[in-house]
Order: C-alpha cells, then structure tokens, then sequence
C-alpha cells in the first residue's frame, strides 16, 4: 500500500466530529483508533491529566536510535481533538495521520536520536495537552534533541492571493498557499534551516519563520502544541499550511476530506521524513 493510501485510510478513521464535550463518541473512537495504530508499532504509554475534575490522556509512542546512545529524544506531537460541529479533516486528522504514517516508518528505520510520537488531547481548548505534557518533562528535567508539531498539512491552494499573513511579515512571503510553513522559536534557528533546506530539496515548497519573540510579536505562531514547549524553553517548530491564513474550511463543518490535497499531503510526508531522518 502507498503512503497516499495509508494516509487516506487513517483520515477516513480519524475525519469525524470529536470535541471532547459535545462529541465524546467521537473523541473516544479516535483516541482508540490512534492507540490500536501505534500499539501495532511498540508500547503505548498514557499521560493522564485532569481538566475540571475528569481524566484526559495524551498518548505516547517510544522508539529507540538506531544504536545505543545517551542522546535526548526528538518528539514530534499532532492533536486529536476537534472543535466542535467539525470533522476536522485539516484540523488536524491531517497531522495525526502523517503521525501515524512516521511512525511506522521511523520503527523499521530508526534514527540517530530516539523518537518520541505523541498524539495531544485537548489543544482546540488552550494547548492543554501538551502544556501539561510538557510542564511534566520540565519537571523531570527531561531534555529534548527537538519538539516537532504538526499542525494542520493538507490544503494547497496554487491561485494568486490565496494566501494571508499577519501584517508585520506580509511583504516577506510569496501570495500563493502552495508551501509547508515552518515556524520556530530562536533556539530552533538552525534546525528550521536545515529542515526547510531539506524539503525543498524533496520538491515540496517551503517557507519558515523563525519568532524571536515566541509568539508575542505575531500571536499566530503560537497557535499549536509547540507554543507550551516554548514557554518551558525548548526547541520547538510547528509544520503547517497555514491553517486560517489560506484554508477558508477551518473551523468550519466544510473541513472534510474532499476539501483536501492528499498529492500535497503525501508529498510533505514524505519531505519531512526524509527532512527528520537527516537530523
């Protein structure tokens, strides 16, 4: 089976209303569905925290470095939840499927560093997920090589103006929404050079945004699981399309499968594999 296809297989699992309060059935099927998948790859190891008394769970997926080292892991984290009166398709079955998809390819091609996967609950409500996920490691001390977030990867619109930025960096950037956007913190500087680099290399356009600010200058950088790493002082870079910058279905009951580009999809799998892989 191909990447496309498996991607499409996950999103025909995962596309479908699942806020955590109003669509619980939902929100319990996709959580299930996501753990089954990285079950098949190793084990699955569950982050509960407490939201207003009832028990939320991110779910984690270890695997190893290629050979024994003492290195800090890579963890790259998509949210499975949804707001609610949406399918969610871009937002973000997209990320969690392109998750799934790296998976299982980084467990029968480990990398140098050991690789974390993470699906987040919870973001669609104030990045609480990965806020508590990631106060949890400081805590710890846990250092991290990388945090990666995925963020809403699969619509592409190649028409004139059909993309939008923030005021203060709209001169900078082309007008077409047919690139992978790559937004990091200062400390990722030299990271979002060579992923980007590396994705352009793969054919995939690509455009990054380095924020010395950590999303006080431009609130839209940090709308996703990456912003609460940033605050504890990781390295940390959302991947997205833009999300409500070019794709008119977010939020929206309209954000459905067919409103997607899976070639576009497919192909930022595939570069930010191979992108991940030369880390």
């Amino acid at each position: 089976m191909s990447i496309e296809s498996r991607l499409y297989e996950h999103l025909q699992q995962i596309v479908r209303e699942r806020d955590p309060y109003v669509a619980s059935g939902g929100h319990f099927l996709v959580r299930e569905y996501i753990r089954q998948q990285l079950e098949l790859l190793g084990t699955v190891t569950i982050h509960e925290f407490t939201v207003r008394e009832k028990i939320y769970q991110n779910l984690i997926l270890d695997l190893p470095a290629s050979k024994n080292r003492n290195l800090p892991p890579i963890l790259i984290g998509a949210h499975y939840d949804a707001v609610p009166g949406t399918p969610g398709a871009d937002d973000n079955a997209t990320g969690v499927a392109v998750l799934l998809e790296m998976a299982k390819y980084f467990s029968d091609c480990p990398l140098k560093y050991p690789l974390r996967l993470v699906a987040f609950d919870l973001e669609e409500y104030g990045m609480l997920g990965s806020t508590a996920y990631a106060r949890a490691l400081k805590a710890k001390g846990q250092a991290l090589r990388l945090m990666l977030s995925l963020e809403m990867l699969g619509y592409c619109d190649d028409t004139p103006n059909s993309q939008t930025y923030p005021d203060l960096i709209k001169r900078f950037y082309p007008d077409r929404g047919n690139f992978i956007a790559l937004v990091g913190n200062l400390a990722a500087l030299g990271d979002l050079f060579h992923l980007s680099r590396q994705i352009k290399r793969q054919g995939t356009p690509c455009q990054f945004l380095p924020d010395p600010s950590s999303g006080k200058w431009i609130p839209q950088t940090g709308l996703s699981d990456h912003y609460p790493f940033w605050q504890q002082g990781y390295r940390a870079i959302m991947i997205t399309d833009t999300a409500m910058l070019r794709n008119p279905n977010y939020h929206r009951s309209s954000d459905t499968i067919d409103s997607l580009d899976l070639n576009f999809l497919t192909n930022v799998c595939q570069s930010l594999i191979v992108a991940i892989e030369a880390i």
